[in-house]
Formats: C-alpha cells, sequence, structure tokens
C-alpha cells in the first residue's frame, strides 16, 4: 500500500437539556440530515476547542465540555460523481457533553446549516434515516447509559497549538 490511511478526525457535542437532545439539520452530499453539532477538528487546536468552536459556529450557542462521552470510529462509501471513484470514509469522532451556555444573537448559522432543533431520545431513535452518521445515535444512547469520562482523558501536547513557521 502506497499510501498512508488517515481517518478524518471528527468532535460533536451531546447535549441534553430538560429532556431534549439539540441537534441540527444541515446539507450534506446525501441531502438534508439530522447531526449533533460536530464537525472537523481544525489545525492547530485541541478536540476540547474543535467542540467549543463547531459548537458555536453550527448552533450559536457557547458550550463548555465537562466530560468525554466516547470516542467512535466509523466507516461509509460516498458515490463518487459522475465517473470518478467511490469515496472511502472514515471518521474518528471525539465526543463530549458538557454545559450549554448563551446564543450568539449576533452570530449567524454556519454554511450549510439549515435549523436547530431539540428532539426527545424517542424522536432522535425514530429518525434514524435522517441521521447523517450512526454515531449520532450512539452517542446519544451513551450519554443516557451515564458514560463519562474526565477530559484529562483527551491528552492534547501543546505542539498542537504552536504556530508554523510560512
Amino acid at each position: 500500500m502506497d499510501t498512508r490511511w488517515k481517518p478524518n478526525v471528527t468532535v460533536a457535542a451531546i447535549i441534553e437539556k430538560d429532556g431534549r437532545f439539540l441537534l441540527v439539520e444541515e446539507h450534506t452530499p446525501e441531502g438534508l440530515k439530522l447531526n449533533n453539532p460536530a464537525g472537523h477538528l481544525d489545525p492547530g487546536e485541541s478536540p476540547l476547542q474543535g467542540c467549543v468552536r463547531e459548537t458555536l459556529e453550527e448552533t450559536t450557542y457557547s458550550f463548555e465540555p465537562t466530560a468525554l462521552v466516547g470516542v467512535y470510529l466509523s466507516r461509509f462509501e460516498r458515490k463518487g460523481a459522475a465517473g470518478a471513484p467511490d469515496e472511502d470514509v472514515t471518521y474518528l469522532r471525539f465526543a463530549f457533553c458538557g454545559e450549554l451556555g448563551a446564543a450568539d444573537v449576533r452570530r449567524s448559522l454556519d454554511e450549510g446549516i439549515v435549523r436547530t432543533l431539540w428532539l426527545t431520545p424517542d424522536e432522535v431513535r425514530a429518525s434514524t434515516a435522517r441521521h447523517r452518521s450512526p454515531l449520532l445515535l450512539r452517542c446519544v444512547e451513551d450519554y443516557l447509559a451515564r458514560r463519562r469520562y474526565p477530559l484529562e482523558l483527551v491528552y492534547c501536547d501543546p505542539s498542537v497549538n504552536l504556530q508554523r513557521s510560512a
């Protein structure tokens, strides 16, 4: 094998309030889908920083992670565009729960996000055909099972936050 396999590293916020979970409805290559507030880890940020950023961008709410819910690996095949080969995509997801802060009314939802919505666990379970990933439900179920791990479990070496010289 000539190329090294590199999964997409993502972060997700599992946010529950009054028995409902905060989800986003977003445009994807597979159509309009539901997801936890989530996204790709950016260069130079820790998983915690990425989760805070993605939650703010996708929901306009501030978010403070308090625990790791889990680390997940998933894989799917995305159909290639017009004669291109199919794409084998793997995601490595760090999911955090925490405290939801206030919405920033000056912000708009990130590009591609249609709206935010609050669903009960049963509504999340009933909407699996619309989930962007099977990890959405798995993260909610793990949260409901009270899976919580210390944030210190995810170590980020200070070298990650160093600015690279051009």
